[in-house]
């Protein structure tokens, strides 16, 4: 069986420790697109730590979901433990398919999955470039350079896939705090539509996302999971979180100023070439030695394994962290 290359991922600040066994602690990590300013958690009872989550509770969770993500009437809901688990079942709804197009570059597990699933896949820069591909993958906002397809083009291109018998696939896992991004309100036949809970709300330790699709192909993803698929705890966080819109509202707001001012900082290091409210890209031809200098810093950032020209930075949490980051970037600087 071919191996498959691992792919980095932002967040594992033990890497970075063995990277940088000198750098300043505490660590600042800035190398996920996490909210770093968290959902507060409500009292969890015990009895969702002791027993098996009951039906009710599942059922509360899925209908916060559907309200906040403005799902239809006649679309299936799925919540899972993670969006990931979600990518990684998606080769069953399109079990025949020869050639997947992955719109790119953009999150690397998505065409990971179904190469490991036996597909051909190709990435491809636009959705028009798709041709008669049977399954057809974007994340959008897309990670990490935040594009945004229109929905209306998204839900044409769902109408398009459909008749050939194919899958589009649309993670939104960026998109709650900018709704009007999403296609889930105008849900295409053939379509699967990702939601990530953990990283808008900053509980990404909760491991809670959703898939939203037309009742038979959510069936086949609730099959593949099973019964108490979500824990009771994440259950109760999130049925508490997704129905609270005002907090929504104030975060997206608050987080929308974070990334204005983080764009202010890295405009002195390179070009801000895109990104959403919870992180921004930066291409510089100094990126390798520019991660070297925030690494020895104690400051820790996303990196690309096929694109070294690009550092990927989250949202620093609170103003010690906003000034190491201003020194850091300085350093060398005229």
């Amino acid at each position: 069986m071919a191996m498959h290359q691992a792919i980095w991922h932002g967040g594992d600040i033990g890497t970075a420790r063995t990277l940088f066994p000198d750098a300043p602690e505490p660590w600042i990590d800035l190398s996920t697109g996490i909210n770093p300013y968290s959902y507060p958690l409500p009292d969890i009872p015990a009895s969702a730590w002791q027993r098996l989550p009951a039906c009710a509770e599942e059922t509360a969770l899925v209908d916060a979901a559907r309200a906040a993500y403005r799902v239809p009437a006649r679309a299936g809901i799925v919540a899972a433990p993670g969006t990931q688990i979600l990518i990684e079942l998606l080769p069953l709804l399109a079990p025949g398919a020869t050639r997947v197009a992955v719109v790119g570059p953009t999150y690397g597990e998505h065409a990971r999955t179904w190469r490991k699933a036996g597909h051909a896949v190709e990435e491809i820069a636009e959705p028009a470039a798709a041709d008669a591909a049977q399954v057809v993958v974007l994340v959008n906002p897309n990670n990490p350079d935040g594009r945004i397809v229109p929905p209306a083009r998204l839900a044409a291109l769902g109408q398009d896939i459909a008749a050939r018998g194919g899958l589009l696939v649309v993670d939104e896992a960026f998109a709650d705090f900018d709704g009007d991004a999403s296609l889930v309100p105008f849900l295409p036949p053939a379509t699967v539509i990702l939601r990530s809970f953990g990283k808008t709300y900053g509980l990404a330790g909760v491991r809670l996302g959703f898939a939203i699709a037309e009742p038979t192909l959510a069936q086949v993803l609730a099959d593949r999971l099973g019964p108490w698929a979500v824990a009771g705890p994440a259950l109760h966080v999130g049925a508490r979180a997704l129905g609270d819109p005002d907090w929504l509202r104030t975060a997206a707001r608050d987080r929308a100023a974070d990334a204005a001012r983080l764009d202010g900082l890295l405009g002195r290091a390179g070009r801000v070439a895109g990104g959403t409210s919870l992180f921004r890209l930066l291409e510089t031809a100094e990126a390798p030695a520019l991660f070297d200098r925030l690494g020895r810093a104690g400051i820790y950032v996303r990196r690309f394994q096929d694109q070294p020209h690009r550092l990927r930075f989250g949202l620093p949490a609170g103003e010690t962290a906003w000034a190491r980051l201003d020194a850091a970037l300085q350093v060398n600087r005229p």
